[in-house]
């Protein structure tokens, strides 16, 4: 196989999640209003709770806004890694993705190409969400919407890695609202993403560390951090590892021979 040829692959399938998604402007909308709904409605209450500062190591977040925002811009990564992971399950059924894998190229490679289409997906919601969020009085530094792109590439990998993994374990497209709900919610609240560790480790001691050791605080981490022009080198490792970790099992979970996909048709694992 030809680098060409790689490359035709990776243009045909982002163009191919580009076009689902332009199709399906319900999923645009939705992955907006979530967020939206935290950041217009909840903030105020929350606000009021702690206080128009927060203490360090964050203090240049002087509104609780503009602390949760990185939060809401790891939820919008999140939803979308398993909305995407949702269309490989209706692909499977369909018998789409039988006709993905069985190309002559390496199946690691498609795979990989289809998490690059769902993180193209995401980043184009995130920057619109943060748009809005500036119109509306939010603002972070103008450099900062450049130097979060890499944490937020890194970030999408993870969690898109994460939703493909969880998409080589589910038979069937009905069971899979129920296990979205079961990764999101929990990995949502026990973050970073609405409150700083610090008062997470203030109120409990066990509640602080389930965030500590939870990867998608170490990604909102990360997009904090990136977005005022640092990096968290603690949440960039943990962040790396954990997508090399989701992708390796995911590929292995979709391996006819070896994972998943072989248990579900009764081949010796």
């Amino acid at each position: 196989m030809t680098a060409a040829q790689y490359l035709r692959c990776l243009r045909g399938i982002v163009w191919r999640e580009a076009l689902r998604f332009l199709h399906q402007r319900e999923r645009f909308v939705a992955a907006l209003v979530r967020p939206l709904v935290w950041l217009f409605i909840f903030a105020a209450g929350f606000r009021a709770v702690l206080g128009l500062s927060i203490a360090p190591p964050y203090e240049t977040y002087v509104l609780y806004e503009v602390y949760i925002t990185p939060g809401l811009i790891g939820m919008i990564q999140l939803f979308n890694g398993m909305q995407s992971s949702l269309s490989m399950v209706y692909d499977r059924e369909m018998g789409n993705m039988r006709t993905l894998l069985i190309s002559p190229l390496p199946r690691w490679y498609l795979l990989s190409c289809k998490l690059l289409a769902g993180v193209c997906v995401s980043l184009a919601q995130v920057y619109v969400f943060v748009l809005i969020a500036r119109l509306w009085g939010i603002e972070a530094p103008l450099l900062g919407y450049l130097t979060m792109l890499p944490a937020l590439i890194l970030s999408g990998l993870m969690l898109g890695a994460l939703g493909m993994l969880l998409s080589s374990f589910i038979k069937q497209l009905e069971n899979f609202a129920g296990i979205m709900n079961f990764v999101i919610f929990p990995m949502f609240f026990a973050s970073s993403a609405l409150y700083p560790l610090w008062r997470m480790r203030e109120s409990s001691l066990l509640l602080y560390q389930i965030c500590a050791v939870n990867p998608f605080t170490h990604a909102v981490e990360l997009i904090r951090f990136a977005l005022y022009g640092q990096v968290n080198l603690l949440s960039l490792a943990v962040v790396a590892g954990c997508t090399l970790l989701f992708m390796g099992l995911a590929i292995y979970g979709y391996d006819p021979g070896r994972g998943m996909m072989a248990r579900r048709r009764g081949a010796p694992a």
